[in-house]
């Protein structure tokens, strides 16, 4: 007919030249992974973040004002569950000491070194909280043991920050000083990681019973990195065999499945190669491209194998058969690849520059593997011999089940709408409501770190505010003062804080000390000349590295204050700070200021995606459908596509809203992934549908049966596989890519049962009344397709 006139010859081109296509293929590979050294892994958490982002800006002002969030914490899980001992307190002060030999490091705070201040007559004396004398045997030592854990658990700088309020367990937080290049970074933060680690396995092998965790920004920085490391050597291999493994059972060809993991593999280096020519840097989510890669490129692969075998078993030679099927497959399998490339595409939308590079890598993949699938292909697949399968393959029709659908098509169709209609209904019970520390399965030792930490010190979730007085020196002003005062104490106040670091407190208590210690003056000084002369004599008395930089700017204008929240969720964390704000705005407008810190940022990022991803996902729907009603000539069947395209990813998203509920930073560009691939199904079931009524003047029913004749098969092939690699990605121990992997699988699994029960249905449905006349033998009671009619 004359609009296969082009793939006629284009089929016949890519047979006879396929030597040299194959050829071109080879060298366009090559040249492609001569990018490869090029790929540079990039671990910092900034890579979520545009950088126009308004809670990334906030934060790295905050970091240029004051000192960097780069940090490791050392948390004593103690053996006898007791701090203020004196072995304890001496192995934390020998581990200070080492503490201040990490490379990088800048400060360090631990109980030992806490500088606590006291009065002796009219002088202030700052010293290590825990002194030597404290330490040294004798009669007294238990006593002065008992007053040092009663003055710590009284201390509001050190109770829910250094030790815990049963003095149960302690904390030593090194501050690094990492270098301001990324690629520097990355590197000393690989370097800091491995001191530290070898510093607490030092420890715990000469303290019996004593557990030293890890977290901070550096230790996250380290795992995300070991992570992907783990999903690139671990999953990729893993990912390898199981596709083997599905290809050889259900191809039931080993010279096919060597054919294909060619091509897949061949994807995969040049998708890479491309990525390090263009620049990007790996990182822990566009790392899973790989994987999306090797299960995506085999589609193409077996849509062509599925129908060159079917031709071999017909009794065409190896070349005609392979001439046909990419006749009959050439157009799907560009259409199925331009489509899941516009759904990668629209990741593009997303606000946060690793999904949309992992959309653009991902697409480029996709349009690799279908080129390669076209040229690389067919010439292997022709060169090597072909067993059993290519004879046996015509044995199965799975139209033989199309009788059964239509007999009780009413009870499948409306059935089936009524059961999605159900499960999209919980669709609405999701919520953004993402946990940083969620990211971590519970086998990565910082994910264990982070649990013990909130479980037993503080938490982990942190809110800073930088608060301007408006002047130099004005962190000394009583007025200033109190309202910064009356904000820490609204903070600690709400139920989610557990610790608020504030200077406040450091100079309510010089106050104090000052007056000789009578508690009576353990509040804000009444002039600013007295808050100054107490911070001049403080900062004076201060040892190297221990001073308040880390608290208060340059020309004393602003303070940071710090709030520790434990066991909440992004929303919740969202929630505080609009209440933070809102008490600002009523009782201290002139210093309202955003609340930055980590936490914040990637609490935002997730609603952020989701909005961004919602425009991206419609956009990449309607181009989906308009690519759809081009390419198949029709704007009834390209409207039919909608259905079975946007449900099953509407479905998975109402059972994760029963089972989960939650939807985190990467759920949220499922729809632009699984729209992509889930119209391969309907594409390719359409065309053959199509194929059907056009060339061989079928009615609808006798067109569904070839459908599946011809496709079905293959379908199952690759939904299979597609879901097998997705289950493999859903096994990484990087939440963001697991529920990805998860959520993936799931909707393919949904889109392979809507195209096999409801759209055959719906094409009959809306193709009945143009039924063609055909003998009563060939309608719905017998629907199997002989040889003559394929």
């Amino acid at each position: 007919m004359n609009h296969d006139h082009s793939f006629n010859s284009t089929a016949r081109v890519l047979t006879e030249k396929r030597w040299a296509l194959a050829i071109a293929s080879f060298l366009v590979i090559l040249l492609a992974a001569l990018g490869l050294p090029k790929l540079q892994f990039e671990s910092s958490y900034k890579i979520f973040f545009s950088p126009d982002n308004p809670q990334l800006i906030a934060q790295e002002m905050l970091e240029r004002t004051y000192t960097k969030d780069d940090s490791v914490m050392f948390v004593f899980e103690l053996p006898d569950a007791e701090v203020f001992t004196a072995g304890t307190l001496s192995m934390i002060r020998d581990f200070t000491d080492e503490a201040w030999q990490m490379p990088y490091s800048l400060r360090v705070d631990s109980l030992t070194n806490y500088q606590y201040s006291r009065g002796e007559a009219d002088d202030l004396i700052v010293e290590d909280f825990i002194t030597e004398e404290v330490l040294e045997p004798g009669e007294n030592r238990e006593a002065a043991l008992a007053s040092k854990q009663a003055l710590a658990l009284a201390e509001p700088q050190l109770v829910h920050n250094l030790v815990s309020d049963k003095a149960h367990t302690t904390a030593v937080l090194v501050t690094l000083q990492l270098p301001d290049l990324q690629i520097e970074a990355d590197d000393a933060t690989a370097e800091v990681v491995a001191h530290a680690r070898e510093l607490a396995v030092k420890y715990e092998a000469a303290y019996d019973g004593l557990k030293v965790h890890m977290i901070g920004q550096t230790i996250v920085n380290a795992t995300f990195v070991e992570m992907s490391s783990y999903d690139s050597m671990v999953l990729i291999p893993i990912m390898l065999l199981v596709i083997i493994g599905f290809l050889v059972l259900l191809l039931k060809s080993v010279m096919g499945t060597l054919a294909t993991l060619v091509v897949i593999i061949s994807s995969v280096v040049f998708t890479q190669g491309v990525t390090g020519w263009i620049g990007y840097s790996l990182n822990q989510v566009n790392v899973a491209s790989p994987i999306i890669i090797l299960t995506l490129a085999v589609c193409d692969c077996v849509h062509i194998l599925n129908t060159y075998f079917h031709q071999l078993a017909e009794g065409d030679r190896k070349l005609a058969a392979m001439k046909e099927s990419l006749r009959v497959n050439l157009k799907p399998v560009i259409l199925t690849s331009v489509t899941t490339a516009v759904g990668f595409a629209s990741m593009n939308f997303s606000d946060s520059p690793p999904f949309r590079e992992l959309g653009n890598i991902a697409a480029i993949g996709v349009m690799a593997a279908c080129i390669l699938s076209l040229t690389l292909f067919p010439a292997l697949m022709v060169m090597l011999p072909v067993g059993k399968a290519a004879r046996t393959e015509g044995r199965f029709k799975l139209s033989r089940f199309v009788p059964n659908l239509l007999r009780f098509e009413n009870l499948y169709f409306y059935g089936s709408l009524a059961v999605a209609a159900i499960l999209i209904a919980f669709l609405f019970k999701n919520e953004l409501n993402d946990d940083t520390i969620a990211y971590f399965h519970e086998e990565v030792p910082f994910r264990q770190a982070a649990d013990f930490t909130q479980a037993n010190l503080t938490g982990f979730d942190t809110i800073s505010y930088s608060l301007d007085s408006g002047s130099e020196s004005g962190v000394s002003d009583p007025a200033f003062q109190a309202k910064v005062d009356a904000f820490a104490d609204w903070y600690l106040a709400q139920p989610e804080v557990v610790h608020v670091s504030v200077y406040t407190d450091i100079i309510k208590r010089l106050n104090k000390n000052l007056h000789a210690d009578d508690e009576a003056y353990y509040r804000l000084p009444e002039s600013k000349e007295l808050a100054s002369q107490y911070l001049l004599l403080y900062e004076m008395s201060l040892p190297y590295g221990l001073d308040l930089n880390n608290q208060i700017n340059v020309d004393k204008s602003a303070l940071k204050m710090t709030v520790r929240i434990k066991d909440q969720k992004a929303q919740e964390l969202i929630n505080i700070e609009e209440r933070a704000q809102a008490w600002l705005s009523e009782n201290a407008p002139e210093l309202q200021t955003p609340g930055a810190s980590i936490s914040i940022m990637f609490a935002h990022i997730g609603q952020r995606n989701i909005n961004s991803m919602l425009i991206g996902s419609l956009m990449a729907l309607v181009l989906v459908t308009l690519t759809l009603m081009l390419a198949l000539k029709s704007i009834k069947y390209g409207l039919i596509s909608l259905l079975p395209n946007a449900f099953p990813a509407a479905i998975a998203f109402g059972i994760w809203g029963i089972f989960v509920g939650e939807v985190n930073l990467a759920v949220a560009v499922i729809f632009a992934i699984t729209l992509g691939i889930v119209v391969d199904d309907t594409v390719h079931f359409i065309t053959k549908y199509l194929r059907g009524i056009r060339e061989h003047l079928m009615n609808a029913e006798q067109a569904v049966g070839y459908a599946f004749d011809i496709v079905g098969k293959a379908l199952i092939i690759t939904t299979v596989v597609l879901a097998a690699g997705f289950f493999v990605l859903s096994q990484s121990s990087f939440a963001v890519n697991s529920s990805m992997g998860l959520m993936v699988a799931m909707t393919i699994i949904i889109a392979l049962i809507w195209d096999f029960i409801f759209l055959p249905i719906l094409l009959v449905k809306l193709d009945r009344s143009q039924r063609t006349p055909v003998a009563e033998q060939e309608r719905p009671e017998s629907l199997g397709v002989n040889r003559a009619t394929v």
